[in-house]
This record gives C-alpha cells, structure tokens and sequence, in this order.
C-alpha cells in the first residue's frame, strides 16, 4: 500500500528505509491523499489490513447505563464500537482530516473505515455543489469499521477566549438533533455521538455537555423512534463531565 501512494505521489521509497513504523507511513500518505480514483488493487490490500488492525470491538452491553433507559456512555474509541451508526465531528469540507495523523475524531474515522470513505464522501459534496452548512449532516457507510454507518455532522466553531453566542449555542443543537433525525429516517436503532465540537472546534466542554444532555433527552421523549444513544467519550475530563450529569 505504501509503495502504492508514494509512486501516485512520484516519490521514491527512500522513506521505507529511514522508518520501522509502516503503519504511521501508511496513515500520514492516506490522510493526506486527495479524493481521486484508486485501483482496485489498493482497496482489496487496504480493506484486508483494516480487518486485521479493526478487531477491537465492543457494542451496548459494554456501555454504561445512565438514569435514562435509553442513554449509555462509553469511555474509549469511537471507531471500535460495533452499534448501527457513529457520528463524526466533521468540518464543511466533509471530506475528512488532511493533516498526518492528526488525533482529531475526523482523521481516526476517516483512517480506520479506508479511502472509501473519502471517496463517498466526495460524491455526496459534488453532488450537493457547496460546502456542508453548519448544524447539518450526513449518512455514509462505514466500511472497514465495525459500525454500518456513519452520520457525519459540522459544529459550530469558537474562537479561543470568545463567549459562545445563542446562536451558536442553538447551531450545536441542531447537529445533535441532525443525527438523531437521520438516525431515525435509516431505522438505526444504536447509535454513538461524540462530543460535537469540542475539540479543535473549541467548543467549551461543560456547555457542550449540557446541550448534548438535554437536546438528546427531550427528542428521545418526543420522538417515538426506537433509538438507544450513546454518548462516546474519548478522555476523562469529557467522561467524568457526562457521567456526573447523566447521574443526576
């Protein structure tokens, strides 16, 4: 696979030998990779490793009941939770992190279900003709990863130091309800919501949480969809902020 993206690139593979750690090779030039075409070579070879290094799975039992039946949480991994859908914290581009093993939740995604993933999502935005709006999102496959889709939705950003305005308050509203709309419209009965926009989007945690919290509890009362959401956590400041309010 590597020598495969180095020769699309016209580089040389000087950079097998100067490094033992093929997997971060192969990651920073996938990461980076445009969404053109790719043989089908490729895509059989990276589909078989991503099966191989994809065998870390878990599914709701594994999850964390809340005071709420149908709200769990799950400390760990985004991309090794076998449920109907997860949902990605995109930007507008929604084609994904092009930055070289980045640790944002976009790259992981986007890593791990292989350069199908980019590639579908290229199609959508094509088709659509513009950026993804903000408060948006969108159902693709989730190909290598053990989950069947994917719902991927842009948050509002905040400046660093900036106080969060109503209105992006209420836009960080709507992706959630976004999710949970399309979640219903595909029958998607499980699914895992990350913590939209609080990381490189800088989104205050505390604020994001209750928003989270309480957006996703009064559309579970209204709706009459049979969802169970989890809420996935990736550290332990963002666990202990959802365990505590999901306690109460």
């Amino acid at each position: 696979m590597i020598k495969y993206l180095l020769e699309e690139k016209n580089e040389t593979n000087q950079i097998l030998e100067d490094s033992s750690d093929l997997h971060t090779i192969w990651r920073s030039l996938i990461n980076c990779r445009y969404a053109n075409p790719i043989s089908l070579k490729y895509l059989e070879l990276e589909d078989e490793y991503l099966r191989m290094i994809n065998n870390l799975q878990y599914n709701i039992s594994d999850c964390i009941p809340t005071n709420n039946p149908r709200i769990f949480i799950f400390k760990g991994d985004i991309t090794n939770l076998a449920v109907d859908a997860i949902v990605n914290s995109a930007n507008s581009d929604m084609l994904g992190c092009f930055t070289p093993n980045h640790h944002c939740i976009d790259n992981a995604i986007h890593t791990y279900a292989g350069v199908r993933l980019r590639l579908e999502c290229k199609l959508l935005m094509t088709k659509q003709g513009r950026k993804e709006s903000v408060g948006q999102a969108k159902i693709t496959s989730a190909y290598n990863l053990p989950s069947k889709y994917i719902i991927h939705t842009v948050g509002p950003y905040i400046e660093k130091g900036k106080e969060v305005s109503a209105i992006r308050k209420n836009l960080l509203k709507q992706s959630y309800l976004s999710c949970l709309k399309i979640a219903q419209q595909y029958g998607i009965t499980t699914i895992a919501i990350c913590a939209i926009s609080t990381g490189e989007f800088g989104f205050p945690k505390e604020e994001a949480c209750s928003i989270a919290i309480s957006t996703v509890k009064d559309w579970l009362n209204k709706s009459d969809a049979n969802l169970n959401v989890i809420f996935n956590l990736f550290n332990q400041e963002d666990f202990d902020l959802y365990h505590q309010q999901l306690l109460i």
